[in-house]
């Protein structure tokens, strides 16, 4: 099982490439309403990091050990599966 520490520089590394795409989105397409789409695609993307990572620190039940992996196992796939959803968006938003 990878490391809590590895688990926080993963989500961290994860949404801070999607919100340097969303900059980088933003230098090149100077239309208003897309900015606008990446903003709240970088707010998303902030929420989605602040939560992650509150539930990695804080983790309920610590009680219970045997259910530690699959805790941070969900989470991982909840962070995959959010990055997924927001490159879409990031990629809807820009093509349009």
């Amino acid at each position: 099982m990878a490391s809590i520490r590895e688990l926080k520089k993963d989500i961290d590394y994860l949404v801070y490439e999607l919100i340097a795409d969303c900059f980088a989105a933003m230098n090149v397409n100077h239309d208003e309403a897309v900015s606008d789409k990446l903003a709240d695609i970088i707010s998303e993307a902030v929420k989605l990091r602040n939560d992650l990572i509150s539930r990695v620190r804080y983790r309920e039940g610590k009680s219970e050990p045997k259910n530690t992996g699959e805790y941070y196992r969900g989470l991982r796939k909840e962070l995959v599966t959010g990055i997924d959803a927001l490159f879409e968006k990031l990629s809807k938003a820009v093509s349009s």
